[in-house]
């Protein structure tokens, strides 16, 4: 016979003999084997490990027609190369395939019988009749493929998966005969954290099998996902097994209501059988509203064509979902060959009986299984399959199966070519030197595509993004709309069609996956250490700080001249603000300046007026000239504190009042001390009778205002005031005022004059009860009672009041001492002189005089 398929149907002899339903193999001779391990069926259902026995497989049926697929591919590939006389002419080639059924043991056994060559194989013995094993083709989940990378490693063969993307595999020296036609796991999980980040879902939740290297990825994925600076809400496995108990169920049934509850609406199904698909359908479809959720499909779960079984119901649940997916291949002349098959040309018809099993549920007369299916008519035709149910346009995982055949028969190829050698009926063959070969092979399929292995033993090649959509009945229909290249610049890799997608009906729009809204500028995120990053609370910046952009960890302050707007988005120029005249308060200080300088202008006017009066007389001509003439610059220089401050506003300001005042206190300490000398030189044999007349009032004023001079000098030469930008006292405000330089030399000034006016008290406040004529003495002393009170006020005012405020303080301080020393010294004078003017005499003073000396 040509070829040849067998189904093991026999007594079991040993762990590798399966029973009824155990994995098949199909057969065809040649002078080289190629070993196929296939995923044929979904999934594998096993006994319960005991340790006492070994396990035996007692379901291994499921079988998807997509799968066949594969098989056909493999089929369709070794016969182009036998066909095509440039490859290995004078060799034909064969196949030794079996099906993992998705299961390591039922993997490793198959691997077992093919290098055995036997139905009861033996470790280390072969017996091949014919043809001689080349490697191993296989397979597509993790741990089938281990299982047979660790025979294929101990007998030095070479292995091509065509679906496993498992990052173990990358490791070259426990893995030294590996190589893949397909990507590794790491560029898929990049592409998804792109694809996260392109739509900002930060907070997505991950499903998986408990297939161990389900969980070995899924684990990996979620470190990703959280160094990319995302979030994982959940990580959840579901039992792959086809029979579930009553707790698992349960398990099952608690898994789906935490998702349908999550606040995450992606949910990323990492796993690398497409059967976790059914099961959510099975058993989520109607119980929980899992259609509410974004799914990310990855590659081996990425085809969703299966769902239309009719075991299992209408499952919206993917609808809308996203898929990454190896990309498509043309297979030249594939597509007529599937539909060519016919059970009466077929040269191996063990192969078409399977797959008519499959496909129309019926039995071929060769060799049947007891499967209660009808007999076959013989009018199938896989043409009449919809491309939902079957389809011939869009190769993947078939495409890859077909690159692996040809990239073992091309490394053939280059070995024979450099060792000169024409094989004839038996071929001498060491498998371990082919491995130099396929790490260098290099070649272009029939369609032209080039095909080579980099250092990781990989075929790089890209993704495509796949939009599954129902829009109708019961079928998926794939879109493509977009794509990952891991080999672009980081910032060219992810290509998305956004428009082109459909997203389930139950989003509106675009859907949103975040465990926070984002910060909107303005806030920044305040994190709480007991959640993951990508929840968080937003708070208003600080007062002085903006953030312009969203999710702004910190705020930022804005320049010294600047300030936050309302919305603390940007930063705008502060107003300038200082003690102007159109200022409400600065008016009202500079017309009560004003009036205040008027009214006493008008005293002194009176005083010159009525100099030749006992009254003004009587009270010292000069010192009160002095003292009217300087309360009247003190009035005045209160404007010099209104008004934008320059620098030499700044610079005479404070100097020009700390002196006026000094002459203004200075002259009133005199004129007490005069009439206090007054007094006690008219007793008998008084020495102080010298003084009188004499310039002492000069020298004392002379003497009291040299030190107020000596401290503003010194001032102005060491540290004097400057003008500078207040940004602390009023939020959005410069305010421009002052700097008084040395703050020691300001209060020395103003203690300074504090001492004299408490000097002219004490001494004002003994001499009140001497006998004078119009109480000069009483008026001084309450005049500098008014005079201290407003400036011990003024210190704890003058300190707690900020910006303009402070130069306020300063100036009510100035008016009102200087007014109270106006009103209390003059403004009784001015009333004697103008509207009694019977008291303004000579004889009602020497009246006065008499009457108040002592008997």
């Amino acid at each position: 016979m040509a070829s040849s398929a067998l189904t093991e149907t026999q007594k079991p002899k040993s762990s590798c003999v399966r029973k009824n339903f155990g994995p098949q193999h199909y057969y065809k001779k040649g002078d080289l084997i190629f070993a196929g391990i296939l995923q044929m069926s979904t999934i594998a259902k096993f006994k319960t490990y005991n340790y006492t026995s070994l396990p035996v497989t007692s379901v291994c049926n499921v079988r998807s027609l997509r799968f066949f697929r594969h098989l056909l591919a493999f089929y369709f590939a070794i016969q182009e190369i036998n066909q095509n006389g440039t490859i290995l002419p004078n060799i034909t080639l064969g196949f030794h395939i079996y099906d993992s059924c998705s299961d390591a043991g039922a993997s490793l056994c198959g691997a077992l019988k093919i290098l055995s060559g036997a139905e009861e194989p033996v470790p280390g013995y072969k017996c091949h009749q014919q043809g001689q094993v080349v490697g191993f083709i296989g397979s597509i989940s993790s741990l089938t493929t281990n299982a047979i990378a660790r025979i294929s490693t101990i007998y030095r063969y070479p292995q091509i998966s065509y679906g496993s993307m498992d990052l173990q595999f990358n490791d070259r020296t426990e893995f030294p005969f590996f190589y893949r036609t397909v990507p590794n796991d790491y560029s898929q999980f990049s592409g998804m954290i792109q694809l996260l980040n392109f739509f900002r879902w930060n907070w997505v939740g991950i499903l998986t099998s408990d297939d161990e290297g389900d969980q070995r990825g899924s684990e990996q994925l979620k470190k990703e996902i959280i160094r990319s600076g995302s979030c994982v809400a959940f990580l959840e496995m579901i039992p792959l097994a086809l029979f579930l108990t009553d707790q698992q169920i349960a398990r099952l049934d608690w898994i789906f209501d935490m998702i349908q509850k999550s606040l995450a609406n992606v949910v990323i199904m990492y796993s690398t059988s497409n059967y976790l698909t059914s099961l959510i359908c099975n058993k989520g479809h109607q119980k929980f509203k899992l259609a509410g959720k974004q799914w990310v499909l990855s590659t081996a779960v990425s085809s969703l064509n299966e769902l239309h079984s009719i075991h299992i119901p209408r499952c919206v649940i993917f609808n809308g979902s996203l898929g990454f997916a190896i990309p498509k291949g043309e297979i030249l002349g594939f597509k007529d060959f599937l539909y060519n098959i016919y059970p009466s040309t077929f040269p191996d018809p063990f192969i078409v009986q399977s797959l008519w099993r499959e496909a129309f549920f019926c039995e071929l007369p060769y060799r049947p299984l007891p499967t209660g299916f009808p007999e076959c008519t013989g009018k199938e035709r896989l043409s009449d399959f919809s491309v939902s149910e079957f389809d011939v346009d869009n190769f993947r995982l078939t495409y890859s199966i077909y690159l692996s055949v040809y990239a073992m028969a091309h490394a053939l190829k280059n070995m024979f070519t450099v060792k000169h050698q024409h094989l004839e009926h038996r071929i001498e063959f060491l498998p371990w030197k082919l491995n130099q070969y396929i790490k260098r092979v290099r070649f272009k399929t029939p369609n032209g595509h080039e095909i080579l292995f980099n250092e990781n033993g990989e075929v790089p090649t890209t993704y495509d993004i796949i939009n599954w959509v129902m829009f109708s009945g019961w079928a998926y229909t794939s879109i493509n709309v977009g794509s990952f290249n891991p080999s672009a610049p980081k910032d060219q890799q992810l290509t998305m069609n956004q428009s082109a997608i459909f997203w389930n009906p139950h989003f509106k729009q675009t859907p949103r996956s975040v465990c926070s809204e984002s910060c909107a500028s303005g806030y920044r995120k305040v994190f709480d250490k007991q959640k993951p990053i990508c929840c968080f609370d937003c708070f208003p910046c600080a007062e002085g700080e903006y953030s312009n952009r969203t999710d702004a960890e910190n705020c930022l302050k804005c320049p010294e001249d600047q300030w936050p707007n309302e919305k603390k988005v940007e930063c705008i120029t502060r107003l300038i603000e200082f003690l102007s005249y159109t200022d409400p308060l600065g008016a009202i200080f500079t017309s009560t300046a004003i009036v205040f300088s008027i009214v006493n202008a008008l005293v002194l006017s009176i005083f010159i007026k009525y100099r030749d009066t006992p009254l003004v007389k009587a009270n010292n001509q000069e010192l009160s000239y002095i003292l009217l003439v300087f309360l009247m610059l003190s009035f005045l220089c209160s404007l010099m504190f209104i008004g934008y401050p320059g620098n030499v506003t700044c610079l005479i300001q404070q100097v020009a009042f700390g002196i006026i005042f000094t002459i203004v206190v200075s002259s009133v300490l005199a004129k007490t001390i005069i009439v206090l000398i007054a007094f006690n030189a008219t007793k008998p044999r008084s020495k102080l009778s010298k003084w009188v007349g004499s310039r002492v009032s000069s020298y004392l004023l002379f003497l009291c205002s040299s030190g107020e001079v000596v401290i503003c000098i010194i001032w102005l030469l060491i540290s004097p005031p400057f003008p500078e930008y207040d940004t602390q006292s009023e939020p959005g405000k410069m305010i421009l005022q002052c700097n008084e330089g040395s703050t020691i030399a300001f209060y020395s000034m103003i203690g300074y004059i504090g001492f004299l006016a408490f000097l002219s008290f004490i001494v004002a406040f003994l001499a009140r009860n001497l006998p004078d004529s119009f109480n000069e003495a009483q008026h001084i002393t309450f005049s500098m009672l008014v005079f201290c009170s407003v400036w011990i006020s003024f210190i704890p005012a003058y300190l707690s009041a900020k910006g303009k405020y402070m130069v306020a303080v300063e100036i009510f301080a100035i008016l009102a001492s200087s007014a109270g020393l106006l009103g209390c010294i003059f403004i009784p004078k001015c009333y004697i002189i103008l509207f009694r003017p019977d008291l303004n005499t000579r004889g009602h003073l020497i009246e006065k005089q008499n009457f108040n000396k002592p008997k």
